[in-house]
């Protein structure tokens, strides 16, 4: 597959990572390169809705339910008590892109901007105790750092950061 570029985002529950994410995608996909996302959920996710197809063959106990259209798959893969797949697990599944960017595994040695908002659920800086931690996106004024901090509603900077930082070509 060659060299896959990643950039993670990382924050507190509300800090703004997923409306950074979406902006993200967006910017990048405007400027013409292919981008795929993960997001970690913390909790009990689910994405068929109850009496669905999907969940009654997930519910029946099957191990991966494909769900296949003229317009989209999707996977859904049941643990059952197995352990959550790493990081890097993950990732080896993403197909062939540009850019993978990832929201959330706050901890994996990845390089990411940290997103900060004043009405965050923890406003604990993550920066100073994360070495991949290469910039911030603040929705207020930061100080004490030495990282670029970028306005959290900067999209194209942002965009123009992570393109830097990964080595993303240009797009002609």
């Amino acid at each position: 597959m060659g060299l896959m570029r990643v950039f993670g985002i990382a924050g507190w529950k509300n800090s703004g990572k997923t409306g950074l994410a979406t902006r993200l995608v967006e910017e990048f996909t405007r400027r013409g390169y292919r981008i795929s996302t993960i997001k970690h959920a913390h909790h009990d996710f689910d994405i068929d809705k109850v009496g669905a197809d999907s969940w009654r063959h997930r519910h029946a106990g099957a191990h991966e339910v494909v769900i296949v259209s003229g317009t989209r798959y999707a996977i859904m893969h049941e643990l059952r008590g197995a352990p959550e797949p790493s990081f890097e697990e993950i990732l080896g599944r993403i197909g062939p892109c540009d850019l993978v960017l990832i929201e959330g595994y706050k901890r994996e040695p990845v390089p990411k901007i940290e997103a900060r908002r004043l009405e965050a659920a923890k406003r604990e800086p993550l920066a100073p105790t994360d070495p991949h931690i290469v910039a911030i996106a603040a929705d207020h004024a930061v100080t004490n750092t030495d990282l670029p901090v970028f306005d959290l509603d900067d999209t194209v900077a942002v965009a123009d950061f992570i393109a830097r930082i990964t080595g993303l070509p240009p797009r002609t």
